[in-house]
C-alpha cells in the first residue's frame, strides 16, 4: 500500500494505491464484482479504479482534496471488510 502526491500539469492531485491479496483468484473475483458496482457519489474531485491481477485486487484513487480521498478510502475499506467477513462466514467459494 502506498500514498503519494503527483502533479498533473498545474493541477495537484492526491493519489492512493491499495493492493489486497486473496487466498484464491475466485475470491478476488468475487470481491471485485461485489465492490465494483459502487461508483463514487461525487461527480467530480475523485476517481477510483479497481483492477484484478491473479489473486490480487488493486485499487487506485485520484483526488483533488485530502478530505474527499480520506472519506472514499474509508468507505471502501468498510465495504471490503464486509465482503471479506461474508466470504469467511460462508467458507471458500465452490468451483463453477
Amino acid at each position: 500500500m502506498a500514498a503519494c502526491m503527483s502533479e498533473n500539469g498545474s493541477d495537484r492531485k492526491l493519489e492512493f494505491f491499495l493492493k489486497v491479496p486473496f487466498p484464491s483468484e475466485r475470491e478476488a473475483t468475487i470481491a471485485l464484482q461485489s465492490l465494483s458496482p459502487d461508483p463514487e457519489p461525487r461527480k467530480g474531485g475523485i476517481t477510483k479504479n479497481l483492477d484484478l491481477s491473479g489473486q490480487t485486487l488493486s485499487v487506485r484513487w485520484t483526488a483533488d482534496e485530502a478530505r474527499i480521498l480520506r472519506v472514499s478510502v474509508s468507505s471502501f475499506l468498510d465495504h471490503l471488510s464486509l465482503v471479506m467477513e461474508t466470504m469467511d462466514a460462508f467458507g471458500p467459494p465452490v468451483s463453477q
